[in-house]
C-alpha cells in the first residue's frame, strides 16, 4: 500500500486587517482541485508541500459570480479560481470549510434560479 502524500491548503481574505485574515487552513492529500465553501470576495491562497515548501500560489483571486461554492485548481504553481454551481461532476471532491475542516461533497441540489441549495458533506478522520 503507498501512503498518500499530505499538503496545506492556507486560504487568507487580503483585504481585511493590515495584511488579511486567516479564511481557512486545511491539510489533506495531495490533490490538484478543492472546492472551498463560502470563499470571500476576494481570495489569497497558498499551497504547501509536506515539506513545507511551496507547491502553488494565487493572489487576490476574486469572484466572479455569487454563489456559494468556489473551485480552486492547482495548474503549474498557480491557483485559479472558478466560483460555481455545483453539479454531478463535482460529487465526491473535497470541500473545505471556513475554518478548516474538510469533508467530501456527497450530494448538492439547487433551485434553477439559485434561490435555495441543500447539500450534505462527510466527514471522515483517522489517526
Amino acid at each position: 500500500m503507498t501512503e498518500k502524500t499530505a499538503e496545506t491548503w492556507d486560504l487568507v481574505y487580503p483585504k481585511a486587517a493590515a495584511t488579511g485574515i486567516p479564511f481557512a487552513r486545511g491539510r489533506i492529500d495531495a490533490r490538484e482541485m478543492i472546492l472551498v465553501h463560502a470563499a470571500p470576495e476576494v481570495l489569497t491562497v497558498l499551497v504547501y508541500n509536506a515539506d513545507g515548501s511551496l507547491k502553488a500560489q494565487g493572489q487576490d483571486l476574486r469572484r466572479s459570480i455569487d454563489s456559494p461554492i468556489t473551485r480552486l485548481t492547482c495548474r503549474g504553481g498557480k491557483i485559479e479560481r472558478e466560483d460555481i454551481w455545483p453539479e454531478a461532476g463535482d460529487l465526491g471532491s473535497i470541500v473545505l470549510l471556513p475554518g478548516g475542516e474538510a469533508g467530501v461533497l456527497k450530494s448538492w441540489w439547487h433551485a434553477p434560479d439559485h434561490s435555495e441549495w441543500r447539500w450534505t458533506v462527510e466527514f471522515y478522520n483517522h489517526k
